[in-house]
């Protein structure tokens, strides 16, 4: 009888990261004790093992086997792992890869980074991007916090990852220079046995459902009769809408799913077309 296997899954070990994954395999029905300090624990409804791992470590516990899957940000990926495959886009931790000036200083173009010493923990990334422009500099590889590098005479410039840009604000910094955007990913190892591809394919079904469901809006209006076919044509999410009468004569209820992003800049046109009383509700999940 062949022995049941788990998948192995790596997250980071702590931080805003940490919280999102654990958050998106519990929205997936993956139920996880996780116990303060723990390196690894199981789930108790799903064939899963979790690792905490350091976030830098993980691309290399993918290669080495260690680990079968791992959800990192792409910034990691682009430094360390650019031979580890994508399966999914994960649409959170979102931020971007820059480089930052001192307020002061002044920032005409990316010429203007030839030459100087620039503090990072990428210095791959920067040295790739730089080398795309045909701008040699002085890199300083900083494993830490970065942004002090210019206040104390370290480097003129850093290259950083970017949320919010409090940061660098309250570091005396200006952002210049978007090198990418980045936000969490599904990666995979390359080594996957055939019942572990099984366990693969059931848990992206899963995070596919919840990814659809979190970028999709349920809406239910009342449209007049005449107008149910112009309206269902503005709202393409769904292959049909939902149409029941209502006790008024003339009106229907429609229910439909639309996308959240532009739900907005359809508002307009359908209550041009005669929809009214638009109700709009979030969706857990989407299975199509």
């Amino acid at each position: 009888m062949m022995k049941k296997e788990n998948i192995r899954i790596a997250i980071q070990k702590s931080g805003r990261l940490n919280e999102d994954s654990l958050k998106l395999l519990k929205d997936c029905g993956i139920s996880i004790n996780n116990g303060k300090d723990q390196l690894k624990t199981t789930a108790s409804n799903f064939p899963m093992e979790i690792y905490y791992l350091r976030n830098g470590d993980i691309p290399q516990y993918l290669r080495d086997g260690v680990v079968d899957l791992a959800i990192i940000g792409e910034n990691l990926l682009i430094e360390k792992g650019e031979d580890i495959n994508i399966l999914e886009h994960l649409g959170f931790s979102k931020c971007r890869v820059s480089m930052a000036f001192p307020k002061e200083a002044t920032y005409n173009g990316i010429e203007d980074l030839a030459g100087k010493r620039i503090a990072t923990s990428y210095p791959k990334t920067v040295q790739n991007y730089l080398k795309q422009w045909g701008i040699e500099a002085d890199l300083h590889i900083i494993n830490g916090s970065v942004e002090i590098a210019p206040n104390i005479g370290l480097s003129d410039a850093i290259c950083d990852i970017v949320s919010s840009g409090s940061t660098l604000f309250k570091n005396n910094l200006k952002e210049v220079e978007v090198m990418f955007q980045s936000e969490a990913v599904l990666v995979s190892g390359n080594d996957l046995t055939d019942q572990k591809k099984e366990l693969l394919e059931t848990l992206l079904f899963r995070i596919r459902a919840v990814l659809a469901g979190k970028n999709s809006r349920y809406v239910i209006m009342n449209v007049p009769n005449d107008a149910i076919t112009h309206v269902s044509n503005m709202l393409p999410v769904l292959k049909s809408p939902t149409v029941m009468p209502l006790v008024e004569e003339g009106w229907s209820s429609l229910h439909s799913v639309v996308n959240k992003n532009t739900f907005w800049e359809m508002v307009d046109e359908l209550k041009a077309a005669g929809a009214r009383d638009i109700l709009v509700c979030p969706i857990e999940r989407m299975i199509q």
